[in-house]
């Protein structure tokens, strides 16, 4: 069943970028580091403000699939790869999904750098599941 038993476990760390090259090269660097299984990459147009002028530009959205528990080190990464001053970083949950999707993205980000670091023992990520990641959401 779609979604059973899985809640908050899993996110979207969305990001854009100048370049498809910048995209591939910064996707290539989170997928390899295991902190995200996947990271799609979608040429968009976007309009912003920037420093009281409004601009248009060509950029790359990526969308990395990964779990709660390395989103915060996914956005430290991406933050500090990132060629913008002040590069989009956006965490979404994903609230329910194919277990087997689901279940192949725990797989692939499993010893990911958060993990290979140490950072979190067995107790904290459990604590993390009760309290949340804070970052304003709540896992199981």
């Amino acid at each position: 069943m779609i979604g059973e038993g899985i809640y908050m476990e899993f996110v979207i760390v969305r990001t854009t970028v100048d370049s498809e090259t910048a995209g591939d090269k910064l996707a290539v660097a989170i997928v390899d580091a295991k902190l995200a299984a996947c990271v799609q990459q979608i040429p968009i147009k976007s309009i912003y403000r920037w420093k009281g002028v409004v601009e248009h530009a060509d950029e790359c959205l990526l969308l990395a699939k990964t779990r709660l528990s390395l989103s915060e080190e996914l956005c430290s990464f991406i933050k500090k790869e990132h060629s913008y001053d002040v590069p989009e970083i956006v965490v979404t949950p994903i609230i329910s999904g194919s277990e087997d999707y689901l279940g192949w993205i725990r797989e692939e980000t499993e010893g990911g750098a958060n993990a290979e670091r140490g950072a979190r023992n067995a107790e904290g990520r459990k604590k993390a599941r009760r309290e949340g990641d804070g970052m304003g959401f709540k896992a199981k």
